[in-house]
């Protein structure tokens, strides 16, 4: 069995945000990075569940500079076998993609997070699968291998929804579908020599380019209001809040 997870890096929870060149670029001074929980603490740990069960190998995949190789060597230390380093940096979810297909052909199970923490767009599972015409079953929170079938789970409005499907298959991994995995010594010293990969992009185009992000608006003071004085309450939610 041969399983790829594609694992991005993403700002840890802790870190000021900013923006740089009038609100195009992210601004990466002083920022620790983390690898996105939904790759590691799902995608990448059921990987390895698989590879433990049914034997295999687990390949990592991240399009980025050498700043993500932090991420990969955890990834590595976690369980993974080798891992491909993409080495640009992306503008865009579908050139994210499209570097990734340039790699995935020959996968049994594709895995990705559902999302990632920091731009939140739950975008490149299904571009993948399209690009390599394969079938994607996303926000997955069970899957189990059955004979040459997946048997996948995923929460829907109201309940949740069982699939099979037989073949190679792009997976977004959600909350349920693993439990995170703490990097032991032993894993940690052999991801010093376990093989990191850096290859080339394909010059592909980002599609589309960010033309600036925003800051939400700093949090104004608290307003007092008289509980007895209902009308100024119900004008200041009608006209500031705007909730009414």
């Amino acid at each position: 069995m041969k399983i790829l997870v594609c694992i991005s890096k993403t700002p840890d929870t802790t870190s000021k945000i900013s923006f740089i060149k009038d609100g195009k670029e992210f601004n990466s001074e002083g920022i620790q990075y983390i690898m996105n929980p939904y790759d590691e603490w799902y995608a990448l740990v059921r990987a390895v569940e698989l590879k433990e069960k049914n034997g295999g190998t687990v390949t990592v995949i991240h399009v980025g500079d050498a700043s993500g190789e932090i991420v990969v060597r955890k990834a590595l230390a976690i369980g993974a076998d080798d891992a491909i380093r993409v080495d640009v940096v992306p503008q865009s979810s579908y050139q994210v993609a499209s570097e990734i297909a340039a790699h995935a052909a020959g996968y049994d199970i594709i895995f990705t997070g559902k999302e990632t923490i920091d731009y939140n767009g739950a975008e490149v599972g299904a571009m993948l699968a399209e690009m390599l015409d394969l079938p994607y079953i996303s926000f997955v929170n069970k899957l189990e291998a059955e004979s040459n079938n997946w048997v996948v789970s995923r929460e829907i409005e109201g309940g949740s929804e069982t699939v099979k499907v037989t073949g190679p298959v792009v997976i977004s991994a959600a909350k349920g579908l693993a439990e995170q995995r703490i990097p032991n010594m032993q894993g940690i010293m052999m991801a010093k020599r376990k093989p990191l990969n850096v290859v080339a992009a394909s010059q592909t185009e980002p599609g589309a380019t960010v033309s600036s992000h925003e800051l939400p608006p700093a949090k104004s003071g608290v307003k007092m209001i008289d509980p007895n004085d209902m009308d100024t309450l119900v004008k200041l939610l009608h006209e500031e809040a705007k909730v009414i």
